[in-house]
């Protein structure tokens, strides 16, 4: 009945034959026959094929609540043969969002390949609700995230901290008068800017201003809501976009100023026609930490994982603290 539970669930989770078939390699057709087959020994059917997209029948949910408790249990006897074996082998799959799956995963992945080239390792890309219910269902083992889940339901570890900084178009006079609270590139992509010799702009000096945000329900679109509210101003919002880096790239334009993250500015190369400005507060400061699920079995790839990207904060922050001396 589970022999060819893979196939079952692909179907479910794509809510499509066709697109099951082409992630199996394998032709609608004979996909097809064998989930009838599996039907066929069940005496029910698994999929409601009246509705676009499929939908699993009360007898496919309780199928598929089945088929992932046996995935989870072959998935502990392989973690830990695998332990065994040394790191010969292995899997390790993460989630990111767009910015973190692009500008900070992919070293630490590299990191982790050349000392164990033998583990193959997943990034998958989502936004905070896809990947938690990934988290939470096992089809990841790790998720970074500035987002703050579920303190019962999951572990963390302290990857990093981030800060929001103020993008302006180099255009708008009132950057003439704030000169001196002006960042340059280099103290960004250091960060030596996060130094007391650094000031934090006064924000309300830009209350009159156009504003690109975020959608609302995103983190940063939150916290720049917040920020401008405490100095007594709502921003006078022309664009909104999904991601920081279309946001950034609109600014650039400058169409209006922008709530940007030091790690995008920093990973990206610069725009001279923007100006950069530190805020002030503690909605301009946010952890990013790596989630995993409470009582899951911590494979040594794992745990190894953890351990290296602990020895990479260690590394970065004491070069962060011999620039901020500087």
């Amino acid at each position: 009945m589970f022999v060819w539970k893979k196939y079952v669930y692909e179907v479910y989770k794509e809510r499509s034959f066709t697109k099951a078939a082409q992630n199996l390699y394998i032709s609608q057709p004979s996909l097809s026959a064998r989930i009838k087959k599996i039907e066929e020994i069940i005496g029910e059917p698994l999929f409601d094929r009246s509705t676009t997209p499929l939908q699993l029948t009360e007898v496919g949910k309780v199928y598929i609540e089945a088929a992932e408790e046996i995935t989870q249990i072959e998935q502990r006897v392989e973690n830990y043969i695998n332990d065994l074996a040394g790191l010969k082998t292995g899997n390790l799959a993460v989630g990111a969002s767009t910015l973190f799956a692009a500008y900070v995963v992919p070293s630490l992945i590299t990191q982790f390949n050349q000392k164990f080239p033998d583990v193959h390792i997943q990034l998958i890309e989502g936004n905070t609700a896809e990947l938690e219910e990934m988290l939470g269902s096992n089809a990841l083992d790790f998720v970074i995230d500035n987002y703050h889940y579920d303190s019962i339901l999951y572990n963390k570890e302290l990857y990093c901290e981030e800060n929001i900084l103020l993008a302006v178009p180099k255009h708008f006079s009132v950057n003439e008068k704030l000169k001196e609270y002006q960042l340059s590139y280099e103290n960004i992509k250091s960060k030596k800017y996060l130094s007391q010799k650094y000031p934090a702009v006064p924000l309300e000096r830009f209350a009159e201003l156009p504003f690109i945000m975020l959608t609302q329900g995103n983190d940063t679109r939150t916290r720049g809501d917040r920020l401008c509210r405490e100095v007594g101003f709502r921003p006078n919002i022309v664009l909104e976009f999904n991601q920081q880096s279309t946001a950034y790239m609109a600014s650039s334009t400058q169409l209006g100023a922008t709530f940007i993250s030091d790690i995008l500015v920093s990973q990206l190369p610069t725009f001279e026609n923007l100006v950069y400005y530190k805020l002030d507060g503690e909605e301009a400061k946010r952890k990013v930490f790596f989630y995993y699920k409470t009582h899951k079995y911590k494979t040594r790839v794992m745990e190894e994982f953890v351990r290296m990207m602990h020895e990479q904060i260690w590394e970065k922050d004491n070069n962060l603290q011999k620039l901020i001396k500087l």
